[in-house]
């Protein structure tokens, strides 16, 4: 069974928590399978960690929505800000809103997530 995921990128700007579905985002991917946090969530920071590349991914408009996703992360920047990522955990064709799981920086994700 495939574990859907949404990547998307949005502007650090003041007064925005992590914690909450920004109103703008910047650019989205969606990813067909492993998109739990032990999985996709590793890969994204290891991007940011180690240098490593993700593959698999499927660039989206802006305006797709999938009912199926089970997770949805949000990649944090700004220029001179360190990179944040947060993951909301949501219920497939029920609600896409769900829950915010996690929100920190990169390596605080594979501390968090890595076995």
């Amino acid at each position: 069974m495939s574990t859907r995921a949404q990547v998307r990128f949005a502007t650090r700007e003041s007064g925005q928590s992590f914690a909450t579905h920004p109103k703008v985002i910047n650019a989205q991917f969606y990813v067909h399978y492993d998109g739990y946090p032990e999985g996709l969530g590793i890969e994204i920071a290891e991007c940011f960690t180690r240098y490593s590349r993700i593959y698999s991914w499927e660039i989206e408009d802006l305006d797709t929505k999938h009912g199926d996703l089970e997770y949805i992360y949000y990649i944090w920047q700004h220029p001179m800000k360190e990179t944040f990522i947060s993951i909301f955990k949501v219920k497939p064709f029920v609600d896409q809103t769900g829950e915010c799981i996690f929100v920190g920086r990169p390596s605080d994700l594979i501390n968090k997530f890595t076995n």
